[in-house]
């Protein structure tokens, strides 16, 4: 496997232009953010900026978590792509990903000053700073008026799925693929369905009585009724239960959840 990476200081239009990056080269998979993506599609992994805390998240992105940095080896070995892209903020930040996954050495490294001119650099570094927006390449869906469905928008900007800490957070300019035609729609009942199929890998879940998706003009709230077993650890349970909802929903859509309440209706012995 030929390892490539591409390498810009945070907010100089790095993830916009990997896209252009991967297309010259012919690389089909990338790995930015803690996330593996294949054309426009999510494989393994979930953003870096899931995560509580900003430590969290550089450690996230590095892959220092033994679990994750096993999930995403497995995943990588499974792909078995004969090229890969990864994405970082320096050299040694490459380096360490390449590393840690077990990558061997990085085959060749293009900056973003060898594809962006310094005026688009300066213009993406403004738009991070005032505007607080990143683009992850791969795509995302919209909430369709009505909740009937769901549109693909090459630009639409969603709330990161981080915790106010009293900074400004930043937004996602969520961006299709080069290779993206048309629209998709999917209907309500498919997220539905992803999370019942989620809830469903808990233990200890016995039933699953409702699930409803709201649309808010930043994503979509998800309220779940469930049933537990007799001595089961409801905090526990119940954070499982939102962590697995998050991974699902994200792998399979990109669309930014920013609230999940977990019913507990039940208790069966």
């Amino acid at each position: 496997m030929q390892v490539y990476a591409f390498v810009g200081k945070t907010g100089t239009g790095k993830s916009y232009n990997a896209l252009h990056v991967a297309h010259k080269y012919d690389i089909k998979y990338i790995i930015d953010d803690a996330i593996l993506i294949k054309n426009n599609k999510v494989i393994c992994g979930k953003s870096a900026k899931t995560e509580d805390t900003k430590i969290a998240s550089v450690k996230a992105a590095i892959f220092v978590d033994t679990d994750k940095k096993n999930e995403m080896i497995n995943a990588i070995r499974i792909e078995n792509p004969n090229k890969l892209l990864i994405l970082g903020t320096s050299d040694g930040m490459v380096e360490k990903i390449a590393n840690n996954l077990n990558l061997g050495e990085i085959n060749r490294k293009i900056y973003i000053e060898d594809v962006v001119t310094a005026e688009n650099i300066n213009l993406a570094r403004k738009s991070r700073i005032e505007d607080g927006k990143h683009v992850v390449p791969v795509p995302t869906f919209e909430i369709k008026e009505q909740f009937s469905g769901y549109f693909l928008d090459p630009l639409r900007i969603f709330n990161s799925f981080m915790k106010n800490d009293g900074i400004n957070n930043e937004k996602t300019i969520i961006r299709p693929t080069f290779s993206y035609l048309g629209k998709y729609y999917i209907a309500e009942k498919v997220i539905n369905s992803i999370i019942e199929h989620a809830t469903t890998r808990i233990n200890g879940i016995t039933r699953i009585y409702k699930v409803l998706s709201t649309k808010y003009i930043d994503g979509i709230k998800i309220e779940i009724d469930v049933e537990v077993k007799y001595g089961i650890n409801i905090p526990s349970i119940s954070n499982r239960l939102r962590n697995i909802i998050v991974l699902e929903v994200d792998r399979a859509t990109g669309i930014n959840i920013f609230s999940i309440n977990i019913n507990i209706k039940g208790i069966s012995r």
